[in-house]
């Protein structure tokens, strides 16, 4: 009797421990150190990252220069060429107000301890933060403040490498710097995906699955309605400033949600994502669109009549003639705040302005409007 019961003791515990590595295992079949498989941050639309499993971490490759290995434990022994990154992060700095729109997605403000700046921030929480010191200000890109980052105390500082830089300082105290490259994504699924991104770093995977899965679903049964409209109007973006029209490329995101929204970007060339151009050529492009969307900071109430007192050629477009200017000022609106985890909103004002029979007559823009 007493082998009897000891055979099935060791039986149960070999059928225990089995079962236990089942729910470890990652999706490569490796085990990893908690039970969220890489594949639930893996990108879908994003093509800024990669993620998998490896025995005891998570592998993070950005871009084609950065390697992390996200750990739970410091014993852990990561691949050559990768930094080991202890998760979760408890503390880190956001360069830019994409970066912040994922913390304020994920519901993680706690972990965001310095910023660049306030410029066109709204968010009540994060001013609160900044005034009573819970977050500082650590100056701008080119020009930071190291004694303002070390006083953050961050264990990361999320930064955008290609952008105007002046990381020197910032990499000599040793900090790990963490390349966020949502800003290059040319898709605006692929933008907002990069919630998942930090999600890994802040132990919100599952939130950020769901977070994102919301957007995607909103975006995509948009995007099928407005396929089906009727008629398809040309757009134009973007205004003179000093000298150059800086025009949205063929290739660029907001191009594609134009596109999304059932409308035609007058641009239709895939190979950029932005260019300067002089006002003769835009012109030559944009003359005759239906509508022209317009992105700006401006003091006062903006108008028809600053449009043209900004450049008096203005008033040659037809969607000027027409006063069909879609007019977003980022005086008033939260948009790079926030937007970029948003994409089925833009989405969304956008097509209410092409095909506004296809949304509810109740519905109040949050970005875009026409003017008045």
């Amino acid at each position: 009797m007493k082998k009897f019961i000891l055979l099935l003791f060791v039986a149960l515990l070999i059928i225990g421990c089995g079962g236990k590595a089942g729910k470890s295992a990652g999706n490569n079949g490796e085990n990893v150190s908690d039970e969220v498989s890489a594949e639930i941050s893996a990108p879908k639309y994003a093509t800024g990252y990669e993620v998998r499993d490896s025995a005891d971490m998570r592998l993070v490759d950005v871009g084609k220069h950065y390697k992390f290995a996200l750990v739970t434990s410091d014993e852990v022994e990561v691949p050559e060429g990768y930094t080991k990154i202890s998760v979760p992060i408890k503390s880190t700095i956001c360069m830019t107000m994409l970066q912040l729109s994922n913390f304020t997605a994920l519901d993680a403000h706690d972990v965001v301890k310095g910023l660049t700046g306030t410029k066109n921030l709204f968010n009540k929480d994060i001013l609160a933060r900044v005034k009573d010191g819970r977050i500082v200000k650590i100056g701008m890109e080119g020009n930071f403040d190291t004694e303002m980052v070390l006083a953050a105390n961050p264990d990361v500082i999320f930064i955008s490498p290609s952008k105007r830089g002046g990381y020197d300082a910032i990499k000599e105290t040793g900090i790990t710097l963490v390349p966020h490259l949502g800003y290059q994504e040319l898709n605006p699924l692929g933008q907002a995906e990069w919630v998942k991104f930090v999600g890994m770093f802040i132990g919100k995977e599952k939130e950020a699955k769901e977070v994102f899965e919301g957007i995607e679903s909103r975006y995509l049964e948009l995007k099928a309605k407005a396929g089906k409209a009727e008629t398809r109007p040309s757009v134009t973006s973007g205004e003179m400033h000093y000298g150059t029209w800086h025009a949205v490329g063929g290739k660029n995101y907001l191009a594609q949600i134009f596109r999304d929204a059932g409308a035609e970007y007058v641009i239709n060339d895939e190979e950029t994502a932005g260019e300067n151009l002089e006002f003769e050529k835009m012109y030559a492009l944009a003359a005759n669109a239906d509508y022209w969307r317009i992105l700006n900071s401006y003091p006062d109430e903006f108008s028809y009549e600053a449009l043209k007192a900004s450049e008096p050629r203005n008033e040659l477009f037809k969607a000027f003639k027409e006063k069909k200017v879609i007019y977003c000022n980022m005086k008033k609106q939260a948009y790079y705040e926030i937007s970029p985890v948003e994409p089925d909103v833009l989405l969304k004002d956008f097509v209410a302005i092409f095909h506004p029979e296809l949304i509810e007559k109740d519905y109040q823009p949050k970005y875009y409007r026409l003017l008045k």
